[in-house]
């Protein structure tokens, strides 16, 4: 009989919504695994998400934004001393098992590195990067039935017999300064508890996700007048002046700058968060905050906020300007069971 893993590594470095994504893997790890070491390796920016998360032995931080971004021999040099000392300390924890769950390159070299002697990941078809198959050992086909990204990556624990939980568990730690930041930023705005709370949230990583400004304008307008809701806007870097336009609308509030714990400590009040497929998108919902999802390019059954709760409004041509002000507030209507 094969002895139960000591030491797993999981990778998946980014983004903020794809960690989300494949933490039920770690609650299937810890579950199926008692006294398992798990570590995660994951890019800095989105490392705070796993801070003092109670199922992981350890959070490793990467930068491969500096990695791809070298170009001077100097750069190069210093990206292969990071390397190096990379592997190293992954080498230390003598990993018996490493799980890729991203399918590219760069996770493929993470997951090498650990020199773990079982290296599970997606099969090259399954794979964002074909070559990524390249750097494990035990390649895994999902099946059919596994159409969201969640039940994807928990299809990569079939080698260590590890069934997928139903349903699957999410867990986003709270971190105490952050919620008492954000209570007092309600307070002083005037948001209570009681309130009918619908976060907008109007940013996306690439303009091609992004709903337009004045639906959002809109959609704030029709949800205070008839619903008699609270509106916040949700905002991150460089999405200010999209979100304070949003904000002008009477009875909207504009969020602060938020870090991550911030971001999810605003998500956590919500009644209701609207987004398109972005990161505050799915940390609402897997903190069970309902959402409503707006897809436009991207798969809403492959990638939409995860669970009976949500609801989701897709494009049929793939464009986010096709998406109407109505449907969408119907979606809220539902989601808020209003």
């Amino acid at each position: 009989m094969t002895p139960a893993p000591r030491a797993i590594a999981v990778v998946k470095l980014s983004a903020l919504g794809d960690v989300v994504h494949a933490t039920p893997v770690v609650e299937a790890l810890a579950d199926a695994i008692p006294g398992a070491r798990i570590t995660w390796v994951v890019e800095r920016r989105q490392a705070p998400l796993l801070r003092d998360h109670p199922r992981l032995h350890r959070v490793v931080t990467v930068d491969t934004h500096a990695w791809r971004h070298a170009r001077t021999p100097r750069a190069l040099l210093a990206v292969a001393r990071t390397l190096n000392g990379l592997r190293r300390e992954l080498r230390a924890s003598r990993f018996d098992v490493a799980l890729d769950l991203q399918g590219l390159v760069k996770s493929g070299v993470v997951v090498a590195a650990t020199g773990a002697r079982l290296r599970i990941g997606f099969a090259a078809g399954a794979c964002r990067e074909p070559l990524a198959a390249l750097f494990t050992n035990r390649r895994v086909t999902p099946p059919s039935s596994a159409r969201h990204v969640v039940e994807q990556c928990l299809a990569l624990l079939q080698p260590l017999g590890v069934a997928p939980p139903q349903p699957p568990a999410f867990r986003v730690p709270t971190a105490e300064a952050a919620e008492q930041r954000v209570e007092d930023f309600f307070g002083a705005s005037g948001l209570k508890a009681r309130d009918r709370l619908v976060v907008l949230n109007p940013g996306a990583g690439k303009p091609v996700k992004r709903w337009p400004v004045s639906r959002f304008v809109e959609l704030g307008r029709w949800l205070a007048d008839e619903r008699a809701a609270r509106v916040l806007v949700l905002w991150g870097p460089g999405e200010e002046a999209a979100a304070r336009a949003i904000a002008e609308a009477p009875g909207a509030v504009l969020a602060p700058a938020t870090d991550i714990d911030d971001m999810v400590a605003v998500v956590r009040r919500a009644s209701v968060v609207v987004a398109a497929d972005t990161g505050p998108l799915h940390v609402a919902a897997a903190v069970g905050t309902p959402c409503v999802g707006l897809y436009g390019p991207t798969s809403a059954a492959r990638n939409g906020p995860y669970g009976a709760i949500h609801r989701t409004v897709s494009a049929a041509d793939g464009r986010m300007t096709s998406i109407t002000v109505a449907s969408v507030a119907a979606a809220v209507c539902e989601a808020l069971g209003a």
